[in-house]
């Protein structure tokens, strides 16, 4: 983990992030645990938040920016299978299973995250049953998301993953003010790590999905100018 302390930090009782986050019901003197013993984190894109096969010692809620989290496959190629953003917590899993990282958390943007230690944390969480709730069902989105995505990569043809990560990416990460072009800038490379399939395929695929007129591009940003078409091209009621 890059050590990119930040001098100044948010109190947790006025962070905008947290209403939306699992510590919205946290009490004022759990808030003053936080608080005391939190780090404030800034990562540049590209940089590594925590790494696959890591040991775990805190929690890290991201209060500005744009994460993926990737796994290492047998083949040596990365996939992509979540991406995080504002309000979101990171490395839950490990630390609550006690095991290491099962996968590699990365800045996609210039990212601020506030780092909790793990016995601060786990005092909170013991006496917080709202907290612990909340931890769980994040938990188990995890293993449904897990499901989805095996029975996606096994069901779907390439196009019509690709498709639906378009659609996901926007609703994941919002658009611009154009409410069409989805605010994060990918490569090709990481868009076709999320698919599941090789960067040429990407290439091509949005090729054809531009010659139709379903989406454009602005820069290294995705614009979606049909989003009924690219509904029905990702077969999502299907």
């Amino acid at each position: 983990m890059a050590k990119n302390y930040l001098q100044e930090s948010t109190d947790c009782k006025n962070c905008e992030q947290r209403k939306d986050s699992v510590f919205c019901d946290l009490r004022d003197s759990e808030l003053d645990v936080v608080n005391n013993s939190k780090s404030c984190l800034l990562f540049k894109k590209g940089e590594d938040i925590f790494v696959e096969r890591g040991n775990p010692y805190g929690l890290y809620c991201i209060s500005d920016g744009k994460v993926k989290l990737s796994k290492l496959g047998n083949t040596g190629k990365q996939q992509i299978v979540r991406l995080a953003t504002e309000s979101d917590v990171l490395g839950y899993r490990a630390l609550l299973a006690e095991e290491h990282y099962d996968c590699t958390a990365t800045a996609l943007t210039e990212t601020r995250v506030c780092f909790i230690p793990m016995k601060d944390f786990n005092c909170i969480m013991k006496n917080n049953s709202n907290l612990s709730k909340s931890m769980f069902k994040l938990l188990a989105g995890d293993v449904k998301s897990a499901v989805q995505l095996a029975t996606k990569i096994a069901q779907k043809q390439v196009k019509e993953r690709l498709a639906e990560v378009i659609l996901n990416l926007k609703y994941a990460v919002g658009t611009e003010v154009d409410g069409a072009t989805i605010n994060l800038s990918l490569s090709r490379e990481e868009l076709a790590n999320m698919v599941g399939t090789v960067t040429e395929t990407v290439i091509r695929l949005l090729s054809d999905l531009k010659s139709d007129h379903v989406i454009d591009f602005v820069g290294k940003k995705i614009k979606i100018i049909n989003q009924s078409e690219l509904i029905r091209r990702a077969n999502i009621y299907n």
